[in-house]
């Protein structure tokens, strides 16, 4: 990611247009910036009387989070269905679009799982953890 421009920088751009008159595109092409920078910049200090960078990043809220409710009706309705068909049946039914890896994300952070073989072991001819194992024995067989 490119590095942002100092506030010293930003104050002659904005001081140039601001006091001296200049225009935007003069004063883009006087300091070296691009015009677009200082067209914002400009924008910024007329519309919210800041000199200040506007923030960027910060959180955002999965678009899936108002259909919580949904998802887990559909999931206790029909425990297999796919990740795909959840997706799918969130497009005909809300509208909504989501990809698999979203609906992988959102069930995730929100705790929603599904385990296949609830009572049963993952693997049938292996012991389920090494402390069941006596010492030196082989735990796979």
């Amino acid at each position: 990611m490119a590095k942002s421009y100092s506030q010293d920088l930003r104050d002659r751009v904005l001081d140039a247009v601001d006091k001296e008159g200049m225009s935007r595109r003069s004063a883009a092409d006087r300091f070296g910036i691009g015009e677009s920078s200082a067209i914002r910049w400009i924008r910024r200090l007329m519309e919210a009387g800041s000199r200040l960078p506007a923030g960027t990043g910060g959180h955002r809220a999965s678009k899936l989070a108002p259909h919580r409710a949904f998802i887990e009706a559909a999931l206790a309705a029909q425990s297999d269905l796919t990740q795909q068909a959840l997706c799918d049946r969130l497009l005909a039914e809300r509208g909504v679009k989501a990809d698999t890896s979203m609906m992988s994300r959102f069930l995730r952070r929100e705790g929603i799982t599904f385990k296949k073989r609830r009572w049963s072991r993952a693997n049938k001819g292996a012991r389920m953890s090494r402390a069941a194992a006596s010492d030196g024995a082989n735990i796979k067989g």
